[in-house]
Order: structure tokens, then C-alpha cells, then sequence
């Protein structure tokens, strides 16, 4: 698994400096289900916007 999961979104709760995610798990999906060819097709579930 991946130890260093980087991610510039820095309004996550998630957000950690140096563009770190701080999140346990991370959940990606593809678009509608299908099976996703280009980044742009898939989005992140883990995503929760700061308060």
C-alpha cells in the first residue's frame, strides 16, 4: 500500500501540509461504474470539505 499519498485539494478535512493526505483510507471511484481509461473518469470518495 502506499505510504506517501499526495493531494493538493487543501480544503479536505484530510488536507495535511506538504500536500499530504492524512486520511486512513483512501476511496477512489470511476465515473457512473465503468471502467475508467483517463484519471479524469475517476473521482475521490474519500473527499469531505472543511467546515
Amino acid at each position: 500500500m502506499a505510504q506517501d499519498v499526495l493531494c493538493e485539494v487543501n480544503n479536505c478535512v484530510y488536507w495535511g501540509e506538504g500536500n499530504q493526505c492524512e486520511a486512513e483510507r483512501i476511496y477512489v471511484v470511476s465515473h457512473a461504474g465503468k471502467e475508467a481509461e483517463k484519471q479524469e473518469e475517476t473521482d475521490c470518495k474519500t473527499f469531505e470539505p472543511q467546515h
